[in-house]
């Protein structure tokens, strides 16, 4: 089972053969999805081949029981204790002799860290499972052996025939794998917000803020603060076990808790609040840029030119006055994918194609000008 866990890692860190996605995109399901699981592994390795909890009282309770119950049933701390002096009005942050009616923080998460580590690595991989699925290997077999520079020029031309018929023979309807694929970029933005929701239900409501209070805490005087981290995460908690007594009356032991796992949960959730933040502020990001992409024609243009750099801005607006957002992605992915001469010339073979077989009809409305004057009149 470790070499199954740690093959799947492995194929996470990985380099794609083919790249269908972008950097963003490979964030959520290579970066984030590489993170989670390390961190739940981490969390695991603690919890059940350490001791994630210890007990202390000064009755006869064994402690196997009262650790054993205590992990269970939850351990809690009081809020209002948090402000006061440690060591003068209390022995640790929260921990305070209850009164009835005092409010109690009961800290239910402990436990359960290592899975939702673990279900979030997967809710992470979600939106790429979806795409290759929906993808279906397209671009591969487009791609054939394009990728590599070394190759004989009648394997060449053959393979970029192919390529060119079948570009031809589909152009314009490419439309539904473009909106697939930006569906799983919304999916991508979607996830990780409603993941800080999540993370923040999880936590008692403590997670929304969480990176904010961190912040505060570093620029306050060391006097006068008090650690959000702590609040939230806890080393030293409260439990109360009843039993009955040897007159048959409820017997009440309240017990201190150690929690050694939270040294670590702490680490993990400030840096996993930065991470979710930026990822959720660059995602928007690439969503709004991505508007533009399929309503400016002049942005797909500019950003497939600026990556084909070796092919003929001739032959290219030719193709590209030719094609909605669906092929231009095609295109574009393609792009990413062969050699850069394999590409130009089957941008050249194509653009040639579109100019024999559409000759008069709507692609050529417009007059295309000879190749050293200027290049053709984009079409909206």
């Amino acid at each position: 089972m470790v070499y199954d866990v740690l093959g799947s890692i492995r194929s996470l860190v990985k380099v794609d053969e083919y790249k269908i996605d972008n950097d963003v995109f490979r964030l959520h399901y290579k970066a984030t999805v590489i993170f989670l699981v390390a961190f739940s592994l981490l969390v695991t390795s603690n919890q059940y081949f350490g001791d994630p909890i210890d007990c202390i009282q000064r009755d006869d309770v064994p402690p196997a029981l009262l650790d054993t119950y205590c992990w269970i049933h939850s351990t809690f701390t009081l809020p209002d204790a948090l402000n006061k002096k440690v060591g003068v009005e209390v022995p640790h942050p929260g921990i305070d002799k209850y009164t009835p009616g005092e409010k109690r923080v009961y800290h239910k998460y402990y436990q359960w860290v290592c899975f939702v580590l673990f279900l979030q690595a997967i809710m992470f991989y979600i939106p790429r499972y979806l795409w290759k699925m929906w993808e279906g290997r397209r671009l591969r077999s487009l791609v054939l052996e394009l990728d590599n520079p070394i190759m004989t020029d009648e394997a060449r031309d053959e393979q970029i025939d192919l390529v060119v018929d079948y570009f031809r023979s589909n152009l314009r309807f490419h439309n539904s794998y473009f909106y697939y694929y930006v569906f799983c970029e919304f999916l991508n933005f979607v996830n990780v917000v409603l993941q800080m929701y999540l993370i923040d239900s999880f936590l008692g409501g403590a997670f929304s803020t969480y990176g904010f209070d961190v912040i505060q805490y570093t620029e306050m005087d060391q006097e006068n603060r008090v650690d959000p981290m702590i609040a939230v995460f806890p080393r030293m908690t409260k439990c109360t076990f009843h039993r009955y007594g040897s007159s048959g009356d409820v017997q009440r032991h309240d017990a201190l808790c150690i929690l050694p796992l939270n040294i670590v949960n702490e680490k993990i959730y400030v840096f996993l609040w930065f991470w979710f933040v930026c990822l959720a502020i660059i995602t928007g990001g690439l969503l709004i840029y991505r508007l533009f992409v399929i309503f400016l024609d002049s942005v797909r243009k500019s950003m497939l030119k600026s990556r084909a750099r070796l092919c003929d801005p001739y032959y290219l607006n030719i193709v590209l006055n030719a094609t909605k957002v669906g092929d231009w992605f095609i295109l574009y992915l393609l792009c990413k994918n062969m050699d850069g001469q394999n590409y130009r010339q089957f941008i050249e073979k194509l653009a040639e194609d579109i100019m024999k077989g559409n000759s008069g009809n709507e692609f050529e409305k417009e007059p295309i000008m000879g190749k050293n004057n200027e290049s053709p009149e984009e079409t909206p």
